[in-house]
């Protein structure tokens, strides 16, 4: 995938940046001075209409439950289902790190 006016390798850099913090405290540090809080906000919203897509959700109840429009909530599915894989990764590792939390309750 391109961009532009985005050099490779400072893609590259941020990639590996994020892959470098260690917890949820640095994670929350690096993307509040990386961004505004409407960019991350965004793009929480983005992996929520992901995961409540991935759980049959429709258009509808997705924009009552959680405010997102419709052009987001489309976006978001064209990429769930004929992007990288990005979202299935993310989902699925975010679901098995819930139940293992589950188990240590």
């Amino acid at each position: 995938m391109k961009f532009p006016k985005v050099k490779e390798k400072h893609l590259t850099q941020l990639y590996k940046a994020i892959l470098a913090l260690e917890s949820e405290e640095e994670c929350r540090n690096f993307f509040y001075d990386l961004c505004t809080i409407t960019e991350v906000h965004s793009l929480a919203q983005r992996l929520e209409v992901a995961r409540l897509l991935e759980s049959g959700a429709t258009y509808q109840s997705i924009e009552q439950s959680i405010g997102a429009s419709t052009a987001t909530i489309s976006r978001v599915k064209r990429f769930l289902y004929y992007g990288a894989g990005g979202y299935q990764s993310v989902l699925q590792r975010l679901s098995e790190a819930e139940k293992e939390d589950d188990q240590k309750v």
